[in-house]
């Protein structure tokens, strides 16, 4: 899955020792979308992704992540992975997100829209009557 967004929060990195002796370290940050209603999207990047893809306070991104949920004392937690962040400019995906919310509409002629491209022709296989 994929979101595009602004950074808003760099939590400090986190790191430590597993019960195996295998050292692990994790970075969290905070996301906000560019939607007509922003939505926060907190994720993280875990072991060696967190040094792979350092980000900052105000960079925009477009994250590849996986939505993981797990059950702990008859809890359920949900936590977002991202396994790829690619850095783009601001004022690139600001007008690309605005153009993808709204679909260009058909040609017109005087105000009138003009009909489908299959409008009038005739199938002599179709049999329906309409």
């Amino acid at each position: 899955m994929e979101v595009t967004g602004k950074i808003i929060v760099a939590l400090p990195e986190m790191s430590g020792t597993s019960k195996t002796g295998n050292a692990w370290k994790k970075r969290e940050y905070v996301l906000e979308t560019q939607d007509q209603f922003p939505k926060k999207v907190h994720f993280d990047f875990f072991g060696e992704r967190a040094d792979q893809y350092p980000l900052s306070v105000g960079d925009t991104i477009k994250l590849s992540f996986d939505i993981e949920s797990r059950e702990y004392n008859g809890r359920w937690y949900t936590s977002i992975r991202g396994w790829k962040a690619d850095k783009i400019d601001a004022t690139v995906a600001t007008s690309a997100d605005s153009m993808n919310n709204y679909p260009t509409p058909p040609p017109t002629v005087e105000g009138v829209m003009a009909p489908p491209a299959s409008f009038g022709t005739t199938d002599e296989s179709d049999d329906l009557p309409f």
